[in-house]
């Protein structure tokens, strides 16, 4: 086969070369890594059928159907991958722990909750964070951070355990999917009145796909229909066996409401803990983690909870969370109080960033100021070019001109503000997870923690975009303006609403579908004819009604002779009707068609709206 040309320039043809590129590339960067111009590559996609700019992100697709045609074997390098190979240009080494086995030391487990909607997962973690107040403590704990740390007695001994208090049941996978990255251990809650669940089996499946080992808590033993062996049997076919039947899955019946086993619960906690898992870290190290959870403060500016993996995080060092930097101003834990360090395994919330992180992103610790701005800016334009090359449309040349029809394809386009990044990407998630057909598509044009500001309100005048305000309200005169410019600002504090009401308007925004409902039949008994208005049918009505101004079909022997016929005359005796019922005879005028015998049947039906379900 021969190497394609553009304009007569031969193409370098790859025979099966591979080509590493980075979501979101476009097509000077593949034009680098085969050594050709970047114009000739806009000649082949347009041989394609797609209209690319040299310069313009494109989706992964567009790259692989150039690639195949040029026979080079195209790699997207995964985000994890392409961070790690950022890391690695400042020579720092992410997830793994420097020194030898006697530089690690053991640290806490680290908790999931996880369950069907209505289990009781929010009133466990509730329960699990009573017991713990330490004595005297006024009020408990006062500071909400997304992940605690509790402790309790196994064998004599203290022990501390780590909850990550992400939102219980994710609709946004996405989340549970990220959160299980930074867990040790799932605790699975399944009520002992309902059974599993469908969201039960989810949570299971996100646990074992994470690889991490689960403790079933068997939740509302008190409530009346409680049957806690039946869930034992029902968790039995999806590989979880409980110790007592000869499995390995630790199965422990509480109840949340009454703080009945709790701390049962905590003790199989750390025991599966130290059967299954080697949780060691080595605290000497530069800090590395997670970002659990992150939002904007009106006193104190973006603050994340971090949860540190390896190495101890200081007040005062410059560390990166995604593509949000800074010096760590101050750092609270659980309970509102200030820390001076933390070590593997303990969550503290973070001030002194530059921007709000996302929930998932990871965090190190780097030597100098600069290395941490350079790191989250590559980032901040890989995640960039990554949403450029989603958002794009491919418009193939055939179908440019009816897309650019207004109509065709339309775009139902949204801004999201929430209280916090794990909720906001949850919501953008689950809403463009939304499925309502090929004629319109969701777009998320820009989100973010933190009020509804007037910026926010000029982006949606600009591209007629809705707002989406979970947990959060407009700052200052954003309300004036969206009511003044009429920018439709929903506001929202439940996920699932939110998700409805898009979907909804989705709907609405399709084009109405219609059916066809017959509404009667008439048999022609006898034909007049009449000079002014042609033949008239005298009609006997055998089926429901007939109704002036409908559309109508001739039928001969059972045969359609003619479509698209119009009542456009209706009369009972001498008087002129509206319509007429079934067993009540009448004339009716079909207009210009004429031909009509008798026998025929006059068949009335109307097109109506078919509602979308």
């Amino acid at each position: 086969m021969q190497a394609p040309s553009v304009g007569g320039v031969m193409l370098p043809r790859g025979n099966g070369q591979t080509v590493r590129l980075s979501r979101g590339a476009s097509l000077t960067d593949f034009a680098e890594k085969i050594n050709a111009n970047p114009a000739s590559l806009v000649g082949v996609m347009m041989n394609l059928g797609e209209m690319v700019t040299a310069t313009q992100s494109v989706s992964d697709e567009t790259l692989k159907l150039l690639a195949d045609e040029m026979n080079f074997v195209l790699e997207i390098v995964s985000p994890e991958e392409e961070d790690r190979e950022l890391l690695e240009s400042f020579s720092i080494e992410f997830g793994e722990d420097e020194g030898g086995e006697d530089m690690l030391v053991s640290r806490p487990p680290v908790v999931t909750v996880m369950g069907h909607v209505d289990h009781g997962k929010t009133r466990l973690l509730d329960a699990i964070r009573k017991t713990n107040v330490v004595a005297g403590e006024a009020g408990g704990i006062t500071q909400h951070i997304g992940a605690y740390q509790v402790a309790t007695e196994v064998n004599g001994e203290e022990r501390a355990i780590t909850f990550i208090d992400t939102p219980g049941h994710e609709a946004f996978t996405a989340m549970r999917a990220r959160g299980a990255k930074s867990t040790d251990i799932a605790i699975l809650v399944v009520a002992a009145n309902d059974g599993v669940m469908p969201q039960t089996i989810e949570a299971l499946n996100h646990a074992k796909a994470a690889d991490v080992p689960i403790v079933v808590a068997v939740n509302k033993i008190d409530v009346e229909g409680a049957d806690p062996v039946k869930v034992r049997g029902q968790l039995t076919e999806f590989g979880l066996v409980a110790e007592e039947y000869g499995g390995d899955t630790m199965f422990v019946d509480i109840s949340a409401r009454q703080g009945l086993n709790i701390e049962q619960l905590l003790e199989a906690v750390v025991l599966t803990a130290d059967a299954s898992l080697d949780l060691r870290a080595n605290p000497e190290q530069d800090a590395q983690g997670i970002a659990i959870e992150a939002h904007l403060d009106k006193g104190r500016g973006a603050v994340a909870t971090v949860l540190v993996q390896r190495g101890t995080l200081r007040v005062g060092d410059t560390m990166v969370a995604g593509d949000a930097y800074g010096r760590v101003r101050a750092m609270l834990d659980d309970k509102g109080e200030n820390v001076e360090e933390a070590t593997p395994s303990t969550p503290v919330l973070v001030l002194g960033l530059t921007n709000v992180p996302g929930a998932g992103d990871n965090f190190l610790v780097v030597d100098e100021d600069r290395t941490a701005r350079q790191i989250a800016e590559k980032r901040a334009a890989r995640e960039r070019n990554a949403a450029f090359a989603k958002r794009t449309r491919r418009v193939s040349l055939e179908d440019l001109d009816q897309v650019l029809k207004a109509g065709l394809v339309q775009d139902l386009n949204i801004i999201i503000k929430g209280d916090a990044s794990g909720s906001v990407e949850a919501l953008e998630s689950s809403l463009l997870q939304l499925d309502v057909g090929e004629e319109v598509d969701i777009r998320v044009l820009h989100r973010g923690v933190g009020a509804v500001t007037e910026s926010d309100i000029d982006l949606a005048m600009g591209s007629d975009a809705i707002v989406i305000g979970f947990n959060v309200r407009a700052a200052g005169r954003a309300a004036q303006m969206a009511e003044r410019e009429g920018v439709d600002v929903r506001y929202y504090s439940v996920i699932y609403q939110a998700i409805e009401e898009i979907e909804a308007a989705l709907k609405g925004m399709l084009k109405p579908e219609y059916e066809e409902v017959e509404l009667g039949t008439a048999e022609i008994r006898e034909v007049f004819r009449s000079s002014k208005l042609g033949n008239i049918a005298g009609v006997l009505i055998r089926s429901g009604e007939v109704k002036r101004n409908t559309k109508a079909r001739l039928l001969r022997d059972g045969k359609v002779i003619a479509e698209n016929l119009n009542i456009e005359g209706l009369r009972r005796f001498k008087d002129d009707v509206t319509e007429i019922r079934e067993g009540f005879e009448g004339g009716i005028n079909l207009g210009n068609f004429n031909d009509i015998k008798v026998d025929d049947v006059i068949a009335t039906y109307e097109m109506r709206e078919k509602p979308r379900g």
